[in-house]
């Protein structure tokens, strides 16, 4: 991957999570901020050239085109077993993992960009049982995770699993969550915070 493009916003949580897995591989991008409106809506024909559907983070990987951040996250972790596993069972979990952060914890994502953008979408108290909903169901699988001695959501270390899923947890201050009310998420988000290479965003704290 000798040539790297990422059309990226600073606030967006899908670019960080692009952003941090670059960091995590010790890859360098070079960056083309994106101008959004405001509800994080991509505007503009530049950036509807490079990307037709509106979706951020877009990486050009030697030319060829990556849109969405679980695209660009596979493509990343792609011929890289320590992220992406090749064994059936924890690719499978791997998978759901992947599955749940780009649907059932987007509800998260509304939240914030409600809280800091507004805009349109489901009645704020519906989104909102959403988003808690969905970070409790990341704090039970990561409380049995425990129990059974393990730390990440899926295996022995951090998978690409781990990077999709972790912006929802670390910005949820950001739309008035409490980490208090998560202990294992809190263990988790410590645990990330401690890879070589992790790198934060505005919006995540520096202890928690």
């Amino acid at each position: 991957m000798s040539d790297l493009v990422l059309h990226d916003d600073e606030l967006d949580e899908d670019c960080y999570r692009a952003r941090l897995f670059l960091s995590l591989l010790g890859l360098e991008a070079r960056r083309v901020a994106v101008d959004v409106v405001p509800g994080g809506e991509q505007d503009g024909p530049a950036f509807r050239a490079v990307s037709p559907a509106g979706m951020l983070p877009v990486l050009r990987i030697d030319g060829q085109k990556v849109c969405g951040a679980g695209a660009v996250l596979l493509a990343l972790a792609h011929g890289r077993p320590e992220w992406l596993p090749g064994e059936h069972a924890d690719f499978a979990r791997v998978a759901h993992w992947l599955h749940f952060a780009g649907g059932p914890l987007r509800a998260t994502l509304l939240m914030r960009r409600a809280c800091l953008f507004g805009g349109a979408g489901d009645a704020p108290s519906a989104r909102r049982r959403s988003a808690v909903g969905a970070l409790r169901i990341m704090e039970d699988h990561l409380a049995q995770r425990r129990l059974e001695g393990g730390t990440w959501f899926v295996g022995e270390g951090a998978t690409v699993a781990d990077v999709a899923l972790f912006p929802a947890a670390a910005l949820c201050r950001d739309w008035g969550e409490e980490y208090s009310a998560y202990p294992a998420l809190r263990r988790w988000v410590r645990a990330v915070r401690a890879l070589p290479g992790f790198v934060g965003m505005p919006g995540i704290p520096d202890y928690g």
